[in-house]
């Protein structure tokens, strides 16, 4: 019997799904015994979302961490697209990476040298990374067992009270953050603060990601765009000066898709200064004609992320000023993720929406600023998606 057309096609998708590294048939949801503990004297466990059309996350209360996220690629293959770990020792003890996937604050991002005056009176916070403050101090959200409101086949709530003086910063900050995952597979997060004296908040979600799936190799074949014309340039310390700088001319610039890899590594101060990409982009939508933050309140297409094997995208919505996209430079591979493969040099990146970094010490940049009576709000989404040809 001659061969059809159709069965060409059917040969050349299946050559072509062998191709694509990693790849399931069905999700494989890690195993809840394994997050059962306690810590503090609170409960902690392992918790599964899904989207009903082919989005499965799981989330544990122990700092909001996003443990797997999968999610299917354009032969119908699934992949855990997060980076983390199978059990929650690893996350209690910091096995040779702390930042996997949590909820990251009082303050994301650095603070320089662990300090900033609000009203006169000069607050000191742990200088935990290099002299500087980085996501909150020695302890942090990422470090504390949130209380779970309410579950749901797609939603979680969880809340914590941030005590007045927690890692130097005053106020007692109230907290409640919201997952959901949506029917067009969008991981949406809402974050909502209270405080009852005058501090400076800025919350964000520290998921690492990898379109081929965890341990599958680099990141930097991944091709970015990022909406944004200019980033805060940093010193070798990673704190901004203060400056603007305009991605036109730049390695930078990622207002049209580029793949991460093709400059990462040019002669430039500010790859020096990050050892690739470490830097707060200022997002366009989010300042107006004058140079002043839009407050408007809508979420708004920043970035997206596609990964052409895998075909595997994602989009990046939010509402705040910033977005800080930061290429795994720091990983070495002495740790291993959750399925024994090495997390190795620029194998994972995060996309972190945010308010800049050290705000608080530069009077110029969109203020953090909470005051009682007042609510920070903060939206972030992370839609994924696939593009069936390249």
């Amino acid at each position: 019997m001659q061969p059809t057309l159709y069965s060409f096609v059917l040969i050349a998708g299946a050559l072509l799904s062998a191709c694509v590294p990693g790849g399931r048939t069905e999700v494989q949801r890690l195993d809840r015994a394994a997050f059962d503990t306690t810590v503090a004297g609170k409960p902690v466990s392992l918790y599964t979302l899904e989207s009903g059309n082919g989005l499965t996350m799981q989330v544990t209360n122990f700092g909001l961490r996003v443990v797997s996220l999968w999610t299917a690629d354009r032969y119908g293959k699934y992949d855990d697209i997060a980076v983390g770990y199978e059990c929650i020792e690893r996350y209690i003890h910091n096995d040779g990476e702390r930042f996997l996937g949590p909820v990251v604050g009082r303050y994301a991002n650095r603070i320089a040298g662990g300090r900033f005056t609000l009203d006169g009176v000069e607050y000191r916070l742990p200088q935990n990374n290099n002299g500087q403050t980085l996501h909150g101090g020695l302890k942090g959200l990422d470090m504390v067992v949130w209380d779970v409101d309410s579950v749901s086949t797609n939603a979680i709530r969880f809340s914590c009270v941030s005590p007045d003086g927690d890692d130097g910063f005053p106020g007692a900050l109230r907290i409640t953050v919201n997952y959901a995952l949506t029917a067009d597979n969008a991981f949406v997060i809402t974050y909502r603060a209270q405080t009852d004296r005058p501090t400076v908040v800025n919350l964000s979600n520290h998921a690492f990601f990898n379109l081929k799936g965890e341990g599958n190799g680099p990141v930097t074949d991944h091709l970015l765009t990022i909406y944004s014309a200019a980033i805060t340039p940093v010193d070798s310390l990673l704190i901004p000066t203060g400056e603007v700088m305009p991605v036109e001319n730049t390695p930078f610039d990622f207002l049209t898709p580029v793949r991460i890899g093709d400059r990462i590594d040019n002669n430039h101060p500010q790859l020096k200064n990050g050892r690739g990409y470490d830097h707060n982009w200022i997002l366009g939508h989010a300042i107006d004609a004058d140079g002043r933050w839009r407050r408007d309140g809508q979420p708004l297409l920043s970035a997206t992320l596609y990964e052409p094997l895998s075909g595997r995208t994602l989009e990046v919505y939010t509402d705040q000023p910033g977005l800080q996209f930061y290429s795994g430079n720091f990983f070495d591979g002495k740790t291993a993720g959750k399925y024994g493969k090495p997390i190795r040099f620029r194998e994972a990146l995060a996309l972190e929406t945010q308010h800049f970094p050290d705000s608080p010490n530069h009077p110029q940049f969109p203020s953090t600023r909470l005051n009682p009576g007042d609510v920070y709000r903060h939206v972030c989404v992370y839609k994924f998606g696939i593009r069936q040809e390249e």
